[in-house]
């Protein structure tokens, strides 16, 4: 049984649905076996042969535990997929979107996709796009299959069941906070695993209520997990499971999200401290090595070279700087990544989000927005709108942060051998502005993060495509945003931030900013640095600003070539967005979960 994104099951369907995936598992975990599915009747899942008292390995028990990680969100171009109740991924449609193409930062190259539902205000109870409610609740149930017969296990290993167990609870309180960042407070269901024909009547807990229960969770975890994924021999063996480095991450997230305007109208200061705090402890660590995590600086894969970008600056190490960023996402294992959701090498991301004038036939299906370039900052530090900053507009891509050649595809930008061309009339917009279902750019541009160069026009070649749920520039942002609305824009604030720049050549933040500016400018710092990673798409709503972001329309770049070469540039409308602030900070709860479960509240606004 497949659901598509709109028609997702209730919590009683999703009981009798996951009734049926554990009997596929045993079965695919079994297969070895001599006992056939005739030795069990037909309703019993088979949990004496998953959880076997007599194997000393746990065989099927930590391949039962494996597949819980399957439960991770998916990340890329995740939205208008078909997936299975448990998030694991089904059938991957051609006009899946990432989920910040329905933020201010990309649209989806064919109007009406169903990520554009977000930016024009179209999703409700019935309709949502991102409905990944479900998912979490069936990861929750694994977790909780799990605890409940992991202690029959007579496991030989010292430590494993524990450790195993203390990764099960982390892996809970992932799936409780990916509901609570989109439906505030939810029901807490505890160790309990509901029977198939149950029907569920649980009340929705607060907000505060769920951030105390994943801090439970985190910290009953905390002593039997692995320092960090790095380190040691069995980095690559280990990486891509929760670590104690993790645990302190998603509490300096957790805690963020807690102090943000969203969830703390009163801006009660010591939420932010303890944010600050969590993220404090994480980069203490660091620094004493007690935490094998560090900034990517390797550049062991050169996507661009200093000719082929010699358009966009003549610092010789600008290159340099670029390959240091996109290095972080087509390395499969290095020390920044603190979570990946792992996957086998594919071309998925190439084939769906490339330029699309190659013979190949990449999609483009990504198209980062003008508003998102222009929050790029010139190579000197300065914003694109200073009178002294150097910003020409007839060459706008020029000196500007190395992370916008990390980010986008602008016109004149390497790619399989030949310059991607956006001009109107151009291998990549052949068609022109203003075609919105022509399957080119509707912005004129398309995005370049996490896509590896190693194919050719006619062909795709496999890569590293691991999506990073969490990694340590993340930390030192948490870091900065938390410590300036605690204390102020101190010198902490400043080392933080000032680390991230580093890495790709920006010169540090100018001393003597204020609170507000300081502000300004960490926003901007996560805007550029985490893109596409599906941060954007949530800061704008728990910093309470979505309403005022979508009130200015969403901007391409109209580039038109004169007979002579000369391109000229014209900042063109995509399109004005719709949304209603506050109703739409939150999610809607979904219908079916409405209507069967008659203890459940809606969220404002929304009945």
């Amino acid at each position: 049984m497949k659901f598509t994104t709109y028609q997702r099951p209730n919590l009683n369907t999703l009981m009798r649905w996951l009734f049926g995936l554990l009997c596929s598992i045993v079965l695919l975990l079994n297969s070895h076996c001599t006992k056939t599915i005739e030795d069990y009747p037909l309703e019993v899942p088979g949990i004496d042969i998953v959880f076997d008292p007599t194997d000393s390995l746990g065989v099927n028990a930590v391949n039962f535990h494996n597949n819980i990680y399957s439960n991770l969100p998916q990340g890329f171009n995740r939205i208008g997929t078909t997936t299975t109740g448990s998030g694991i991924v089904g059938v991957l449609s051609l006009s899946a979107n990432i989920l910040d193409a329905g933020s201010d930062d990309a649209v989806a190259n064919a109007e009406g996709d169903n990520i554009e539902f977000y930016q024009r205000g179209s999703f409700d109870t019935f309709v949502l796009p991102d409905n990944v409610w479900s998912s979490n609740y069936a990861g929750i149930r694994k977790v909780n299959i799990f605890l409940k017969n992991i202690h029959v296990v007579p496991f030989s290993e010292a430590g494993l069941e524990n450790r195993l167990i203390a990764e099960a609870k982390v892996l809970r309180a992932i799936f409780y906070f990916e509901l609570l960042k989109r439906w505030g407070g939810v029901p807490i269901i505890g160790d309990t695993i509901f029977e198939y024909d149950t029907q569920i009547q649980v009340p929705r807990n607060s907000f505060q209520e769920c951030v105390d229960y994943i801090e439970q969770q985190l910290d009953e975890a905390y002593p039997d997990l692995r320092g960090s994924n790095g380190g040691s021999p069995v980095f690559a063996a280990e990486f891509g499971r929760v670590s104690q480095g993790f645990v302190w991450g998603l509490k300096s997230r957790l805690y963020l999200y807690a102090a943000s305007p969203l969830h703390n109208p009163s801006g009660a200061l010591d939420k932010w401290a303890l944010a600050a705090d969590a993220a404090r402890r994480f980069i203490e660590n660091v620094n004493n090595q007690t935490f094998a995590y560090s900034l990517h600086t390797a550049t062991a894969t050169a996507h661009v070279n200093s000719t082929n970008v010699r358009h966009m600056s003549a610092d010789a190490n600008y290159a340099t700087y670029v390959n240091r960023f996109l290095n972080i996402f087509s390395t499969r294992f290095n020390n920044e990544i603190i979570l990946a959701r792992m996957s086998g090498t594919n071309q998925i991301l190439e084939q769906l989000n490339g330029p699309v004038g190659n013979q190949r036939g990449d999609l483009g299906k990504t198209n980062p927005t003008q508003n998102f370039v222009d929050a790029f900052e010139m190579r000197n530090g300065l914003e694109i709108s200073a009178s002294n900053s150097g910003y020409d507009a007839s060459n706008p891509y020029y000196n500007r942060d190395p992370r916008l050649a990390g980010s986008v595809f602008v016109n004149g930008m390497p790619w399989t051998g030949r310059s991607v061309e956006t001009f109107d009339g151009g291998l990549d917009r052949p068609q022109g502005y203003g075609n919105v279902n022509s399957t080119e750019t509707r912005t004129g541009y398309y995005m370049r993060k996490f896509l590896t160069d190693n194919g050719n026009q006619t062909a795709r070649a496999n890569a590293n495509h691991n999506f990073p749920y969490m990694r340590y520039a993340e930390i030192l942002l948490n870091y900065a945003e938390a410590q300036n609305e605690a204390a102020g824009p101190v010198q902490q604030v400043y080392t933080a931030i000032n680390q991230v720049r580093s890495r790709v050549g920006m010169p540090n933040l100018p001393a003597g900013l204020s609170q507000s500016q300081m502000r300004s400018r960490i926003r901007q710092e996560r805007r550029v640095e985490l893109a596409f990673e599906e941060h954007r798409f949530f800061d704008i709503r728990r910093w309470n600003i979505a309403g005022e972001v979508f009130a200015s329309p969403l901007y391409g770049i109209q580039i038109t070539r004169a007979a002579d070469g000369r391109l000229s540039y014209n900042r063109v409308s995509v399109f004005t967005p719709y949304y209603i602030a506050p109703k739409m900070n939150l999610y809607p709860i979904p219908f079916n979960e409405m209507s069967s479960n008659r203890a459940m509240v809606q969220n404002p606004e929304w009945n």
